[in-house]
């Protein structure tokens, strides 16, 4: 039969033994020291008790019927939630047998019978003291540890943001606004998200992955921050020269995303923008640049972004054209698949149309 209390005072300590009169007498011991006993008389009753009241501490007796103090320390040993709270033995027994055994499967003491409370009060203090101290520790660290991580995800967040604002300075600087960024990502997510039903792109695309090319297309061009906004802006044929330099923005872009310090939980975001950044203009037959990329050496991200991007460019009116309804742009990018674009891609991009923007 178990008893407690939960009101205000001290810790609880559970005491465990087939043997009313040691139950007392322990009950007895443990009141005067402040604390609050809670009794158990075999192993069975005590792990429900357990996990009722939550002790700092379990004194228990060694040969009991049922469950014997071995068996109730290892179950508690073994359970993630009680694993860290102290356990005292106590029996009439001091075979150093019995003393190393206990010790072996996790107790953290021993007291022998008869008890002498001036024993029991030393030990089982130091020992709620030494727990307590120790979750206090653990909670502070675990505390300190939020403490931090909320701040480094500020930190990221804040990151993005500057990079983010770069890139809607260098479309500003260009011939594209807020508008387009904001098409070219949601038709990246929606183009990713229905090619993670085929068979060719289940494997790589995750719900992540789809999350992840949400985030990361919109600094597809980030690197013309770098590119004089004069030739962004020419409304006439680019020399060889004008067009080498407007080329440049991909490693301009690819370096500034990869110079980024970033904690574990965006190194895949600051990856794939690196891809997406370096390798949006690379070409299906090689045709592209920067590196000449050809067929799966293109990064799949830099692929979607690809596709997407040259769908949101011909629909988007122009300061030297007219938009392209969808029809034309399809039909447009048509001749392209296969050299431009991975078929298989154009394929599913053509499917989805009507959901894009």
């Amino acid at each position: 039969m178990g008893s407690g209390e939960k009101g205000p005072g001290g810790s609880r300590v559970l005491i465990v033994d087939d043997v009313e009169t040691n139950r007392v007498i322990l009950e007895e011991i443990i009141k005067n020291m402040g604390y609050r006993p809670v009794l158990a008389e075999s192993g069975v009753e005590a792990l429900k008790l357990f996990y009722e009241f939550h002790p700092s501490l379990v004194l228990t007796d060694i040969s009991m019927p049922q469950m014997d103090g071995y068996e109730l320390c290892r179950v508690l040993k073994n359970d993630p939630v009680s694993r860290e709270i102290p356990v005292i033995f106590i029996s009439a027994f001091d075979d150093p047998k019995d003393i190393v055994k206990g010790f072996a499967i996790g107790g953290i003491d021993y007291i022998t019978k008869p008890f002498i409370p001036e024993v029991v009060q030393s030990r089982v203090g130091v020992h709620v003291h030494l727990y307590e101290a120790n979750r206090e520790i653990t909670e502070t660290n675990r505390r300190l540890q939020a403490s931090v991580n909320a701040q480094l995800r500020q930190m990221e967040a804040e990151k993005k943001s500057v990079l983010y604002a770069l890139a809607n300075l260098a479309a500003q600087n260009s011939y594209y606004g807020k508008e387009f960024i904001e098409r070219l990502r949601y038709n990246c997510h929606t183009l990713a998200q229905s090619m993670q039903f085929s068979p060719l792109f289940e494997a790589e695309i995750s719900d992540g992955y789809i999350e992840t090319i949400e985030l990361a297309a919109p600094l597809c061009d980030v690197g013309n921050i770098g590119i004089p906004k004069e030739i962004l802006q020419k409304k006439d044929k680019l020399t060889e020269e004008e067009l080498s330099i407007v080329k440049s923005h991909t490693d301009i872009g690819a370096k500034l995303l990869g110079d980024l310090q970033v904690s574990r939980d965006y190194n895949d975001f600051i990856r794939m923008s690196v891809d997406v950044a370096r390798y949006h203009h690379e070409n299906w037959d090689g045709s592209g640049y920067p590196k000449g990329l050809k067929g799966e050496e293109i990064p799949l991200a830099a692929q979607i972004v690809s596709i997407a991007y040259v769908f949101c460019a011909l629909t988007e009116k122009r300061s030297y054209r007219k938009e392209f309804d969808r029809e034309e742009a399809l039909r447009m990018m048509q001749e392209d698949a296969g050299s431009k674009f991975r078929p298989e891609i154009f394929k599913i991009f053509c499917k989805i149309t009507r959901q894009l923007h």
